[in-house]
């Protein structure tokens, strides 16, 4: 029952995860957290950071992690392939309808009907993540406020964003910065 529970969820989420990355976030964090209860909102947020520093979309690392933790290996390929079978599907139906009606203005207007959506939910993603890390307990407090991983996350879009710095070493840096602060508070 764990397997097919796996499957069906991580196909349930590979199915109606629009837009790739980051802008599936709520909904990956919506069945694993709440729904499913199977890791905790802290936890959520360091398989995003893991996610982003192994090879592979987030949704699959996503789905092989929760699948190793509650089901074993076997677990690991259920929940992965739920993710994978979906997309699969998908972008070849719509890559042969994409081809064949590309022309058709009802198709470049739902196209740009669609780009907004999917900004808006990778800000939503982006302000769940902002809040779990930047404030302690997640109340929007400015006493609450993570001193060290405001100055961290400050600096790290701010390379990114403006400098050439390869954005794996803003990440490796700021993990060694952040295991050495925590090593020494």
């Amino acid at each position: 029952m764990t397997y097919l529970n796996l499957f069906l969820n991580f196909f349930k989420i590979g199915t109606l995860g629009f837009g790739g990355g980051y802008a599936i976030l709520p909904l990956i964090e919506s069945t694993i957290v709440k729904t499913n209860g199977w890791i905790t909102a802290n936890e959520f947020i360091d398989l995003v950071t893991i996610s982003q520093i192994t090879p592979g979309p987030i949704l699959i690392n996503s789905a092989t992690f929760i699948g190793a933790k509650e089901g074993g290996i076997l677990g690991a390929i259920c929940a992965t392939m739920g993710s994978v079978v979906p997309s699969l599907i998908i972008i070849i139906c719509l890559s042969i309808l994409y081809y064949k009606f590309k022309s058709l203005s009802v198709v470049q207007t739902m196209l740009k009907i669609i780009k907004p959506a999917v900004v808006g939910l990778i800000a939503a993603a982006s302000a769940g993540i902002v809040i779990t890390v930047l404030f302690k307990d997640s109340v929007l407090q400015l006493s609450n406020i993570d001193s060290i991983g405001l100055a961290l996350t400050t600096v790290s879009f701010v390379l990114i964003r403006y400098s050439k710095i390869n954005p794996i070493l803003v990440i490796i840096f700021s993990g060694v910065i952040g295991m050495g602060l925590f090593l020494l508070i």
